[in-house]
């Protein structure tokens, strides 16, 4: 069965809130979609119907088990494409989402599993998440948010959570990108910001808001 781009739209944002929430409300999935509440309700009820989304009044959406496996296969797209633009084309990081959220709308199978034999089938996207593979299984990730790695342990950053243009230009000032080897100074009581040391040279300070934006591995340098 094909579905529409807003449809699969509506399907993944419902996956990514339900991770984070468990039942999906339709306040939170406007929000995310920067939509009308209204409008929300009416997909919800043509999803619900076409039997990819469970509905309890009072408790929110969450996604059947047909719904999930569209929403996997929305997302294991998006992240070939992103990998493909990164690995193969060198597009930036900080390009690849924007454009791979068109691509990820290409409805042909033969296509996309084409395009994970050709790049080796990867486990992980260049932001570092997990890719689904055809059967919607993914590798657990080890990243964590900067905010969570202990002082003094050297670690790359491997995801930015939310590269928006005015992220990426701070991150930029900071040099800091996917690959940057990070290790923690201090914590300040304060406002919990963070003093960093990037690249094994130079100290920057960096607030909590962007340090939980950071997601990192632990390395062995």
């Amino acid at each position: 069965m094909k579905f529409s781009t807003t449809e699969e739209n509506y399907l993944k944002a419902v996956y990514y809130l339900q991770g984070q929430h468990g039942n999906v409300s339709t306040n939170a999935l406007a929000a995310r979609l920067q939509s009308k509440p209204a409008s929300i309700t009416d997909m919800m009820k043509k999803l619900s119907n076409k039997k990819l989304l469970n509905y309890k009044p009072y408790y929110g959406f969450s996604l059947t088990t047909d719904g999930k496996k569209v929403a996997l296969s929305v997302i294991r797209k998006h992240r070939l494409w992103e990998f493909f633009l990164a690995e193969k084309l060198n597009i930036g990081w900080d390009e690849v989402h924007g454009i791979a959220e068109e691509l990820e709308h290409v409805s042909s199978k033969k296509l996309i599993d084409k395009l994970d034999a050709f790049l080796d089938y990867p486990a992980f996207d260049p932001h570092g998440d997990p890719i689904p593979d055809k059967l919607g299984k993914m590798q657990k990730s080890n990243k964590i948010p900067l905010t969570n790695l202990k002082l003094s342990t050297p670690a790359k950053v491997i995801s930015i959570s939310n590269p928006k243009p005015n992220v990426v230009e701070i991150l930029k000032e900071k040099k800091i990108t996917v690959g940057t080897l990070v290790e923690v100074k201090r914590v300040f009581d304060f406002d919990h910001s963070l003093q960093v040391k990037i690249a094994a040279s130079k100290t920057e300070t960096i607030s909590k808001q962007l340090a939980n934006m950071i997601f990192v591995s632990d390395v062995d340098v």
